[in-house]
């Protein structure tokens, strides 16, 4: 672990959440902090290799990072020279042969969103989904490996008071809390992965977390059933959720 300028440890964060929830905004919430340093999905390439899976911008994907996992998580315990030091994770980049032995070193927060949400939108960017891809199936495990005291934030939740919830993450980790997290500059940033053009365009426009409202969910036969096998698994996980009223 390395030493910040002030003296004291970094601070790691591990940030787990399944696709299309707020997690490269929650990045962004990070990344504006001036004593923070991201990473931004450091798994993805090792997924997208040992899978096979054929993801928009694959090839340039997997040359763009280390294919090896455990290279992943031996580069992930570098000094980074920062107070802070946040990961982006996607759980479903988790793969069965891959331990998690490792996790224990960071602290850890869980990220979910409503399956049916996630599911369609999922399927507007891709042709097919299966209940691994979204990352529900891969929380409960990793629930199962990690302290009692693990937060699950709920992204419903979080959007309609973000700054209670990052006062209390803040909090839960002893740093302070900056009003820098509530707004950052549009754009694109060095730390996005290579896969941004593909994903983030909506993030790429945005200045803050967009406000929470309401959703309706239609959902044809096949994507309904996936969103119905993750649901036990975001029912037990939500019902751990971090409550802050």
């Amino acid at each position: 672990m390395s030493t910040a300028t002030a003296g004291r440890p970094t601070v790691r964060v591990a940030m787990w959440s399944g696709p299309r929830n707020i997690s490269t905004a929650m990045m962004r919430s990070w990344e504006n902090r001036p004593d923070t340093v991201v990473v931004d999905e450091p798994l993805y390439a090792a997924y997208l290799d040992a899978t096979g899976l054929d993801h928009p911008g694959r090839e340039e994907v997997v040359a763009s990072q280390p294919t090896d996992w455990r290279r992943v998580v031996a580069d992930l315990a570098r000094p980074v020279g920062a107070p802070v030091h946040y990961v982006k994770h996607m759980t479903h980049h988790l793969l069965p042969e891959m331990d998690l032995d490792w996790v224990a070193g960071a602290r850890n927060v869980l990220l979910v969103r409503d399956p049916d949400e996630v599911v369609a939108s999922y399927v507007r960017s891709r042709e097919s989904c299966e209940p691994e891809d979204i990352g529900l199936l891969q929380q409960e495990r990793l629930l199962a490996v990690l302290p009692d005291d693990v937060p699950v934030i709920d992204a419903g939740d979080f959007l309609r008071d973000p700054e209670a919830h990052l006062r209390w993450l803040c909090g839960w980790l002893g740093i302070p809390f900056t009003e820098r997290m509530l707004r950052w500059p549009a754009g694109p940033r060095d730390s996005d992965g290579v896969w941004a053009p593909h994903w983030y365009d909506a993030v790429q426009r945005s200045t803050g977390f967009e406000p929470w409202r309401p959703r309706t969910v239609e959902l044809g036969a096949h994507d309904a059933a996936v969103a119905q096998a993750c649901r036990p698994a975001y029912d037990r996980l939500r019902e751990r959720r971090l409550r802050l009223s």
